[in-house]
């Protein structure tokens, strides 16, 4: 059964596997009629995940969900992902994001004003794709990238969503309850506006925690769990208090730094649950999946977790279950 509307698979570079595993897991989702591909940075290289995605492929979009501004220079992000841009005859599709403070002070990078820093970066790296960057010898190509090369910015409240129509093609939220996302869309596309330009045709790329399983019961508390492990940040508590989960969110927070996951997974309310993620049966989540689409992820891309088994097995179950035939 194919997807009536696009449908996109994340893969995380936390997963153990070879990169060969990504590459292969690609074409499997091209083969089952998957529109994209996308890779987020957690320990790995996104953007040579991607490339190395993309030269395995030759229809399915490929890109980054997303690649972090705190680790490379918006020059060579731009070169990249024209190289790839070219390579892929057009296929590249990059997001970029902050991540968490407390994270990257464990490597010893001041995160700063975050958004600022992610408003800059973006531009920059525009301004290499569109040929206005570097002087003298660093001057890139005259002419823009000969192929599309759309740049997402990572919006999980409206301020940052805002910023994504000011100088990004698109916004890639990431655990936004499902009744706060026409909000994020609209206040993209009304800076867009008031900037003048227009977003790309697919601005909203969704990314979604997703769990198959026959098991409904199982399914369900496996995105309860792991939408325990996001809660203990505070940008997602940020997000979700605005949603209307703040008391859930305070309670969370009051239990404190030593508290396990399995303690905060039951504060985990079941609404957010439902508002967040994608569980259960195949069928279960392609209705799910369509909510998603109709509240505004023109991409929805689903984030397989496993149910009671290895990630990288579920992960094909997914591919298999909810893309088309092969």
């Amino acid at each position: 059964m194919s997807c009536p509307f696009p449908l996109g698979l994340v893969l995380s570079t936390v997963t153990a596997g070879a990169p060969q595993e990504f590459v292969a897991l690609g074409q499997l989702a091209e083969a089952h009629g998957f529109d994209a591909v996308f890779v987020n940075e957690g320990q790995g290289d996104a953007l040579a995940c991607a490339q190395a995605i993309a030269s395995a492929t030759t229809r399915i979009l490929v890109g980054t969900n997303i690649a972090n501004v705190y680790f490379r220079h918006p020059f060579l992000a731009a070169a990249s992902v024209r190289t790839i841009a070219e390579l892929s005859d057009g296929r590249m599709r990059v997001g970029f994001g902050v991540s968490h403070r407390r994270l990257l002070g464990s490597l010893g990078i001041d995160m700063g004003d975050a958004r600022e820093t992610l408003r800059r970066y973006v531009a920059t790296v525009q301004h290499g794709l569109a040929g206005r960057a570097g002087e003298g010898f660093l001057q890139q190509p005259a002419v823009a990238v000969p192929v599309p090369a759309p740049v997402y910015v990572a919006a999980n409240t409206l301020e940052t969503a805002a910023v994504a129509g000011e100088v990004g093609d698109g916004l890639m939220p990431f655990l936004t309850p499902r009744s706060a996302l026409p909000g994020l869309v609209a206040a993209a596309r009304e800076a867009a506006g008031r900037a003048g330009r227009t977003l790309n045709a697919c601005a909203c790329v969704l990314s979604i925690p997703t769990f198959v399983s026959d098991d409904r019961a199982a399914a369900r508390s496996a995105a309860r769990y792991n939408l325990a492990f996001f809660a203990v940040l505070p940008n997602y508590r940020r997000q979700w208090r605005r949603a209307g989960f703040g008391t859930a969110m305070d309670a969370i927070r009051a239990l404190g730094e030593r508290a396990s996951r399995r303690e905060i997974a039951a504060l985990i309310p079941e609404e957010l649950v439902e508002e967040v993620c994608v569980f259960g049966t195949a069928d279960d989540c392609r209705a799910q999946l369509a909510a998603f689409h109709a509240a505004g992820a023109d991409l929805p891309v689903i984030a397989v977790s496993p149910v009671n088994e290895d990630r990288l097995v579920a992960t094909r179950k997914a591919i298999v279950a909810l893309g088309g035939d092969a």
